[in-house]
């Protein structure tokens, strides 16, 4: 049961919502929502008392302070760096892992138990240990991204590469290909969108783990703004700042998912 969160949805769906009518209803709904969440904030910010919550206007204007002082640049640098080096050794490693417990059995079920239970336990159990054995440095906080963002990609990895088609590999085989190049041209092409659901959802639990991490470790980036705007209780500076996690959050989910539909298409072609 605890596969299921991180399957992929079905290929049909991923397909049709590229034609390019659903990609403009799509864009519409999207627009409209924001719409109707922004009156809503308006709303709740209008209600609050004074000082207790920002409007989407005081958010606005915020960021716009925080962009031309000079202060958001360095911080969102800092954490894009933590972020991407954490997410991009996660995906290497857990492709690399997920497929090898694919494509032999015993280490698969040698590894699994403790692959599920490692991704059932909260990460910032581990921080204090982190702490101890790297410090409160650039690699503490890369470790605590990577042991978020790896536990999606090693469980899609796997279940692709068990999900490969035994007819297609039994051919290779028959073939004389060899292990890695039945790896390369039948098993991973076979598992795509498993892989690319798991560096997804991967990358969202990365970027968490990033605030997570700049919180617990030393206080630093857009979690360190975070902190310090939270703790003067400046929501339009803080909430400005959540603005551009949630916007980084959409440009990775969005630019994954655009990776995703033109390798199914090129997929299709072959």
């Amino acid at each position: 049961m605890a596969e299921a969160r991180f399957l992929p949805p079905p290929l049909e769906r991923t397909q049709s919502a590229a034609a390019p009518g659903g990609v403009g209803l799509v864009a519409a709904l999207r627009l409209g929502f924001l719409a109707v969440v922004l009156v809503f904030w308006q709303l709740a910010a209008n209600a609050a008392p004074g000082g207790l919550f920002a409007s989407p206007f005081e958010v606005a204007l915020a960021l716009g302070r925080l962009a031309v002082g000079g202060s958001l640049w360095p911080a969102l640098g800092e954490s894009l760096s933590i972020y991407l080096a954490g997410t991009g050794v996660a995906v290497v490693v857990g492709i690399a892992l997920g497929a090898l417990m694919g494509m032999v059995r015993p280490v698969g079920r040698t590894l699994d138990i403790y692959v599920h239970g490692l991704a059932a336990t909260p990460r910032v159990a581990f921080i204090p240990l982190i702490i101890v054995l790297l410090g409160l440095g650039f690699e503490a906080k890369v470790l605590v991204v990577f042991l978020g963002a790896v536990m999606p990609v090693i469980l899609n990895a796997y279940a692709g590469v068990r999900a490969a088609d035994p007819d297609l590999v039994e051919m290779a085989r028959a073939t004389g290909a060899s292990h890695g190049r039945i790896l390369a041209h039948v098993v991973l092409p076979g598992a795509l969108p498993f892989l690319v659901a798991g560096v997804r959802i991967g990358a969202t639990i990365g970027l968490i783990n990033t605030v997570v991490a700049e919180l617990y470790t030393a206080v630093a980036g857009l979690g360190g703004l975070l902190a310090l705007y939270g703790s003067r209780f400046q929501m339009a500076e803080y909430l400005a700042v959540v603005v551009v996690l949630a916007t980084i959050g959409v440009t990775m989910t969005e630019g994954l998912r655009l990776v995703e539909r033109r390798m199914l298409r090129w997929r299709g072609r072959e």
